[in-house]
């Protein structure tokens, strides 16, 4: 994979690219970098080219300030333009946006301000809705936690409960990396993160509006974006492509991944 950075507000965000065809952008969620998408990509860079942005405060890309969804949003359409400008006819061709948990709320916005720049997106693992009442407050007690506790605590007490518990006890290895990575964030960046999730508007219209196709991917096992919560929401596009997967909770691109694989392949040739 060839690294690129853009330059936001001072602050360097890094963004991968590898692979050749149409542009497919991955967008990671929470308490992750880019690599989260690693055998995704491995899969699907034979037959698209794929940008993998790391999001400010993430993996190799600095910190912003003051960033909510919006700002999260703005970058990602920097770092499409930078790639717009490389490959000038891919512009009129467009892309497609994956986004997973918070990447798909990144995602949303970007569908909502600039739907021209996607002929598809997709949210993987992700709502429009906006947080209720008991979600902004189980946010907020987690800010409070890693205020006190520090992020490594934070992400070792609440990582493992996105797995199935089958998953989580057979495939060890798998959280203790993300643990690892989880190491290089700060308090800071994660706490900007819950503030920009929790500050986020309902983005259901966008779905009502769109008459692109959108993708949903859910776990059947979710408890961050349960199962019915997400199925609330696939009736309102036009044209909705919907998987359910069974052995998965909220991080399927590890616990289905050969499964997710496909369905994001047959979703993105289908598309174009």
């Amino acid at each position: 994979m060839e690294s690129y950075s853009i330059t936001n507000n001072n602050s360097t965000v890094v963004y991968r690219v590898t692979g050749t065809g149409k542009l497919v952008v991955l967008i990671h969620g929470f308490g992750e970098d880019g690599t989260v998408w690693q055998s995704q990509i491995d899969f699907l860079k034979t037959h698209f080219r794929l940008i993998v942005p790391d999001i400010p405060g993430s993996g190799e890309s600095a910190y912003v300030e003051n960033a909510n969804i919006e700002t999260y949003a703005e970058i990602i359409k920097l770092i499409i333009d930078a790639e717009f400008q490389r490959f000038p006819q891919q512009r009129t061709e467009g892309l497609t946006i994956i986004g997973h948990s918070m990447g798909g709320y990144i995602t949303l916005a970007i569908a909502e301000k600039y739907p021209a720049y996607l002929n598809s997106f997709g949210l993987f693992h992700s709502s429009a809705f906006a947080d209720n009442e008991e979600k902004k407050e189980t946010r907020r007690k987690a800010i409070d936690f890693i205020d006190v506790n520090g992020t490594a605590a934070f992400l070792k007490l609440t990582l493992p409960s996105l797995f199935t518990k089958v998953f989580a006890q057979n495939h060890p290895e798998v959280i203790t990396e993300l643990l690892d990575k989880g190491k290089n964030f700060t308090p800071a960046a994660l706490i900007q993160y819950y503030k920009a999730m929790i500050g986020r508007p309902d983005r259901t219209a966008v779905l009502k509006k769109s008459e692109k196709p959108v993708l949903f991917i859910i776990g059947e096992h979710d408890m961050a974006i349960p199962l019915q919560s997400s199925l609330q929401q696939c009736y309102l596009p036009s044209k909705s492509h919907v998987n359910i997967l069974n052995h998965a909770a909220h991080m399927s691109m590890f616990e289905e991944k050969d499964k997710v694989n496909n369905i994001l392949y047959s979703f993105l040739v289908n598309k174009f």
